[in-house]
């Protein structure tokens, strides 16, 4: 048998306003708002946004807008899972409340168990089912069922500031507001410190996680601070020249693209955090930022203003393996590929095999059976 891989991919024109280095950030109809918070689903059609007084839906990639009937509060954090359909919320500063979730992408919201307190950040797994949820008081807060009930492990790190997460919820990272970083390898059960080969001491940083956790970012925020990745699960860091003030970060499933809010401008990386570009945005305060699992579909949210989303295309690539006859792997692209196959590389038919999205690193798979006649693959817009 033999096996060869292809890709076709289709150019798509987009038209906007604000546009650098073949970036475009158009503005959606979003109300004006002190926004906080942004999280996407997967393929980054599905958002919500968090913001002083209320929280907003999208189901059309930010096209158009729904307010959910939540209580008035402060909605500093906000998470969903890779469909979008779990979603939770908490309360922050400079208010105090409950976190609440949905599992019906919004349409209904209620209360958890968790304590009426400031929370600081939310982290959850890819399938909705797992969450972290950092407490101003210091507690780390773990729910197993999707944020209805929450207990208190034992670890109380002392101004524990953000939390991330893999794609599976097993690997955390968490930051201190002095930049201190600690990891978990058990869900959040028991923490170790991660000084070693970490970032200096930065103020109230932001901080993001691969779908494997291996590739971490963090950000100095305060009074400004350096970029600092990692592709080591946080053992040793990199750092880059750019000094921001840096709100909200957000990166790609496999941690190559990486997006950065800060005042007043918007930076992007490529290659895992190694060079960085600032995006011809409007000068604002880009208080939050959200990724779609390859990169290409950015949202990014201003304080006070407006919700911004930028659209590149795709170029989503297929891995082969020998899994139960041949797999064939690809992240789940921000605009809908087609798998088609071909013996003769003249005509092509799509795959009807439907792929199974993999919620351990955000890839479609398809495990075909092994065939004595050439087969070709590629990914093609229909």
């Amino acid at each position: 048998m033999k096996v060869n891989q292809f890709l076709a991919l289709a150019a798509i024109i987009a038209g906007g306003i604000f546009s650098s280095f073949g970036q475009t950030w158009t503005p959606t109809i979003a109300p004006g708002l002190d926004w906080l918070s942004l999280a996407t689903s997967a393929d980054g059609s599905r958002l919500i946004a968090g913001g002083y007084t209320a929280l907003y839906t999208s189901t059309n990639a930010g096209s158009s807008w729904t307010t959910n009937n939540v209580p008035v509060h402060d909605w500093t954090c906000v998470a969903s899972s890779a469909d979008g359909n779990t979603l939770v919320a908490a309360v922050g500063y400079p208010d105090s409340g409950r976190i609440y979730f949905s599992t019906n992408a919004g349409g209904i919201w209620a209360t958890s168990t968790a304590p009426v307190q400031l929370w600081n950040s939310l982290a959850m797994s890819a399938d909705g089912t797992r969450l972290v949820a950092l407490g101003n008081a210091g507690a780390v807060y773990i729910s197993s069922d999707s944020g209805m009930t929450w207990v208190s492990n034992s670890a109380s790190i002392f101004s524990a500031y953000r939390v991330a997460s893999s794609a599976d919820g097993s690997k955390l990272a968490m930051v201190r507001a002095s930049g201190a970083v600690f990891t978990s390898t058990d869900y959040g059960n028991s923490w170790t410190s991660n000084n070693i080969g970490a970032p200096p001491p930065i103020d109230a940083p932001s901080l993001a996680s691969s779908a494997g956790g291996t590739e971490l970012v963090v950000g100095g925020g305060g009074n400004g601070g350096f970029l600092f990745t990692s592709t080591n699960s946080g053992v040793t860091w990199s750092s880059n020249t750019v000094r921001k003030v840096w709100a909200s970060l957000a990166i790609s499933a496999d941690g190559h693209q990486i997006v950065a809010g800060s005042y007043p401008a918007i930076y992007t990386s490529t290659n895992s955090g190694t060079t960085w570009i600032s995006n011809n945005a409007p000068s604002l305060s880009w208080r939050a930022v959200a990724t779609s699992a390859d990169g290409n579909m950015l949202a990014a949210a201003t304080f006070p203003g407006g919700i911004y989303t930028l659209q590149n295309t795709p170029s989503p690539s297929l891995a082969i393996g020998p899994i139960n006859g041949i797999q064939l792997s690809w992240i789940i692209p921000s605009i809908n590929f087609v798998l088609q196959q071909s013996s003769n590389l003249a005509s092509w038919s799509d795959v009807t095999n439907a792929p199974v999205l993999n919620l351990t690193n955000l890839q479609n798979q398809i495990s075909l059976p092994l065939s004595t006649d050439n087969s070709f693959y590629r990914l093609s817009t229909p």
